[in-house]
């Protein structure tokens, strides 16, 4: 299942709407970093190694609210650090959606329960809750126990509440196809939220553990098992077919890294939120001033073992748009 139809439609419509202008490159999705503080410390992320005047600082929602209007992306991922510690994450997110942005708000879910009434149900909002596993695989990948029991009391929470609710799973190369079919039935049947998204690690250059990332041809060794058997077509993804067939080796995209950019504290980071190669003070100027050819697998040495989403959704989701069969496909997997 990719996501639902009326926000499919919505951005199959911006998509054909910037096609139709003549724009090459545009925005599907802005990955907002509000803040770069965390209430954990993760291993395989480097947010956190921010010096502590910076980890002090939380953009205005003015700022945030002007980036996202600036860029026009019709969809906001609101990640971190923690978005929760922010004191006006409310009050943006009600701005977002008054804007009528689908707004993710990435989180690890222990701040949850304080901040639900900050929150309401809305089509245009969705939880999007950290679980990199069953509880001893997730309480080693965020280095702190009792964190999994957490999330998962504050996913049920939600779901009582009437909230939409979506997952995203990083894997690693501790994982096995096993591991991975455990955590992905469970929040699929056991959870039952309403969609999950899955990718592999991404070696921050700063995070404390740098042993553990995966290579390409070991993520789509991973991926062909795991989804095996029917899995994938059972499993409630919110990622096109498209993109499923990419982690399995099926297909292969360029990244398309300026359809899923980043903007923080600092401005908007090049060339994406998983690399640090300098600021932008505008999306106009991300898109005009960064040389993008010079990014991706067999340019860049650091993007050699690089299948994230940020950079390869994107391109999935246009190629789907450029092809009657493709489009079909993710119709019928809605």
């Amino acid at each position: 299942m990719a996501m639902p139809l009326r926000q499919s439609l919505r951005v199959g419509g911006y998509v054909l709407r910037n096609k139709l202008a003549g724009r090459k490159k545009f925005p599907l999705i802005v990955e907002l970093e509000p803040l770069f503080a965390c209430n954990l410390a993760c291993a395989g992320c480097g947010k956190i190694q921010h010096p502590a005047d910076v980890l002090k600082q939380r953009m205005p929602v003015e700022q945030a609210v002007a980036a996202i209007r600036e860029c026009g992306a019709p969809m906001v991922s609101i990640a971190g650090g923690e978005p929760l510690m922010h004191p006006q994450i409310g009050e943006l997110v009600r701005e977002l959606i008054r804007m009528k942005r689908y707004v993710f708000l990435c989180t690890n879910a222990a701040l949850i329960p304080r901040k639900i009434d900050d929150f309401a149900p809305s089509r245009y909002f969705a939880w999007a809750v950290h679980i990199d596993g069953l509880r001893e695989r997730h309480d080693a990948s965020v280095c702190k126990e009792g964190v999994f029991d957490e999330a998962v009391a504050a996913i049920r929470m939600c779901r009582e509440r009437g909230f939409r609710v979506t997952t995203n799973t990083t894997v690693f190369n501790t994982d096995t196809p096993q591991t991975v079919i455990d955590v992905l039935d469970y929040l699929n049947d056991d959870l039952r939220v309403d969609q999950m998204m899955i990718s592999p690690a991404y070696a921050y250059e700063k995070a404390p553990d740098q042993d553990h990332f995966l290579g390409v041809q070991e993520t789509r060794a991973l991926f062909q098992k795991a989804f095996a058997g029917g899995n994938r077509k059972r499993w409630r993804f919110n990622h096109s077919p498209l993109f499923l067939d990419f982690l399995e080796g099926r297909v292969d995209f360029p990244c398309t890294a300026w359809a899923i950019p980043s903007y923080s504290l600092k401005g908007w980071q090049r060339p994406c939120y998983l690399m640090d190669d300098g600021y932008a003070a505008s999306y106009k100027e991300l898109l005009e001033e960064t040389d993008w050819d010079a990014y991706g697998r067999g340019r860049d040495d650091r993007c050699a073992n690089c299948m994230a989403h940020c950079g390869y959704e994107p391109t999935a989701v246009f190629a789907t748009m450029g092809s009657l069969k493709e489009s079909l496909r993710a119709v019928r997997s809605v």
